[in-house]
């Protein structure tokens, strides 16, 4: 199996390619300059060959006297003595007088574009046996002015093959140190890079990702990470079903999600969340959420999600069945002391005494339903609210119902959360009650504005400042603040809990005030508008 490079040779190894592609760049652009500096320089040259031997007095009278041999000579010292390719002395007629070529003695010179006949020294490029040469003409005077003819020099340009070998030296020098930089830096970054990726190669990272992602979205929890300014960091599939947002929700915050408001507090709270039920988009949620840090630096937080809303129904038909069963019990024992009563009564020969004990009974607990069934028209929260009547006398509590009361009957799912709502409070009332000087109980009941209101208030301690929201979380209890104190576990609490759930669930709400005793006021709407959703 082929062994895969490390982070450091990758990256020696793109350095050195990098390195390579710009020597080739460098050395193309400085064998361009050397050439184009070439060429203008041999130009120059070919000029003052021609205008030095052009301007020569000896060339002007050898014109004169028609010397030809002199010129010949004269013509092949200059291209020799220059190095130029070719030398040719020329009449104003064109007629060569003098050159290298004898095959060009007596024939007329091409001048071209040159201006060369018009007494102006010239310059450009012409060709040389196939290949591209410098040329240059200047014209040759008589004294009295007028032309008598000129002298054409031409000089070969170098090869690419001079120009690199004249910049080797140079490039060479270029080579030698982006190589030592280019090691040098590469090792620096890999050693940075691994001591920021933990050591790990990037097929290690890959995998990391790769498993990563898939244990994120194989787990049936949902999982969200927050960074500190509330931001998505990382979310699962289970995650986006449970809290109704879009899929593309990394990078933005929860508001820009639509995310419910007592959702977000949960999530960017700044404690530890341990089996906190929060409703959100017409679920109850029950979420635990980690603050984390890396190098002992706070990085944002972790939370998990799980759905509880089957498991909301189900506490909600035990808590009912819960309601029945502890009133049977208390009606039980109720009934089982007023037989002894009756009995020993009986036994006593009082028997007109015990006829007037079953009459009183029976009217206190007759005044009791009736002001229930007056007041209260749906026939589950009225039977709760008699049953219950036992459990307070058993607790020496008076159960009343407010005058005010006034609820109508209403649909299934609406009346066994208002009943819900009701056991619990009231449980929660009698409890606190029992414990005062002055033990009451008053519930009251209404339909307002489409809501349902319950409102029940007790004669109790009150919840301690600063609890009136906290009361209702899992696990909270003005009751259990000992235990709560001492790290203690306790199942008390959890009544306010699914008081607080049914209500927000169904897009209401629940608060709790102290002021000569407690006061819970519960809001179900009548047409259920699920929050979040």
């Amino acid at each position: 199996m082929t062994r895969r490079l490390s982070l450091a040779g990758q990256l020696l190894a793109l350095q050195v390619v990098i390195v390579c592609v710009v020597l080739v760049g460098v050395a193309a652009v400085t064998v361009a300059q050397s050439t184009t500096r070439a060429q203008e320089f041999e130009g120059r040259r070919a000029l003052v060959v021609a205008e030095t031997l052009a301007n020569a007095s000896a060339t002007r009278a050898a014109m004169e006297d028609d010397a030809v041999r002199y010129l010949r000579v004269a013509a092949e010292v200059s291209r020799s003595n220059s190095g130029s390719a070719s030398v040719v002395v020329a009449r104003a007629d064109r007629r060569v007088l003098a050159t290298a070529d004898p095959e060009e003695l007596g024939t007329r010179f091409p001048v071209g574009e040159s201006t060369v006949l018009i007494g102006r020294s010239w310059t450009g490029e012409r060709a040389f046996d196939g290949d591209p040469a410098a040329a240059a003409m200047a014209p040759v005077y008589a004294d009295d002015g007028d032309i008598m003819g000129f002298v054409a020099v031409q000089r070969l340009y170098p090869s690419v093959l001079d120009g690199l070998a004249a910049a080797a030296p140079n490039l060479l020098t270029y080579l030698g140190l982006a190589s030592a930089i280019g090691i040098i830096g590469s090792l620096l970054v890999a050693r940075r890079v691994k001591r920021q990726t933990l050591g790990l190669e990037p097929a290690e990272i890959t995998g990391l990702v790769e498993h990563r992602d898939a244990m994120l979205h194989g787990i049936r929890e949902g999982v969200v990470g927050l960074d500190l300014r509330g931001r998505v960091t990382l979310i699962n599939d289970e995650a986006i079903r449970l809290l109704h947002i879009p899929g593309d929700a990394l990078g933005r915050t929860l508001a820009e999600l639509g995310v419910g408001e007592e959702m977000r507090d949960a999530l960017l709270s700044g404690d530890v969340e341990r089996d906190r039920a929060v409703a959100s988009a017409g679920r109850v949620l029950v979420l635990n959420r980690l603050p984390i840090a890396s190098r002992g630096k706070p990085i944002g937080s972790v939370t998990t999600l799980r759905d509880r809303t089957e498991l909301l129904a189900l506490r909600r038909e035990l808590d009912l069945t819960r309601h029945v069963t502890d009133t049977l019990r208390a009606q039980a024992h109720e009934f089982s002391n007023r037989l002894h009563t009756i009995a020993g009564l009986i036994e006593l020969g009082e028997s007109e005494e015990a006829v007037r004990f079953v009459h009183r009974i029976s009217s206190t607990r007759q005044e009791f339903s009736e002001a229930v069934t007056a007041a209260v028209r749906d026939p589950s929260v009225a039977a709760l609210l008699i049953a219950k009547a036992s459990q307070a006398a058993e607790l020496g509590v008076d159960l009343r119902i407010a005058p005010d009361s006034s609820l109508p009957a209403l649909d299934d799912e609406l009346s066994t959360d208002v009943a819900t709502v009701v056991g619990n409070l009231v449980d929660n009332a009698m409890d606190a009650a029992s414990e005062a000087p002055q033990r009451w109980v008053e519930v009251a009941l209404g339909l307002i504005d489409d809501e349902v209101e319950v409102v029940v208030r007790d004669s109790g301690a009150g919840v301690p400042p600063g609890m009136e929201r906290e009361v209702f979380r899992r696990g909270i209890s003005t009751k259990d603040a000992a235990a709560s104190e001492q790290g203690l576990s306790s199942d008390r609490g959890i009544g306010l809990s699914l008081v607080h759930l049914l209500c927000t669930r169904r897009g209401g709400d629940v608060t709790a005030s102290s002021v000569g005793g407690s006061t819970f006021t519960a809001t179900l709407p009548v047409e259920t508008a699920m929050v979040g959703s």
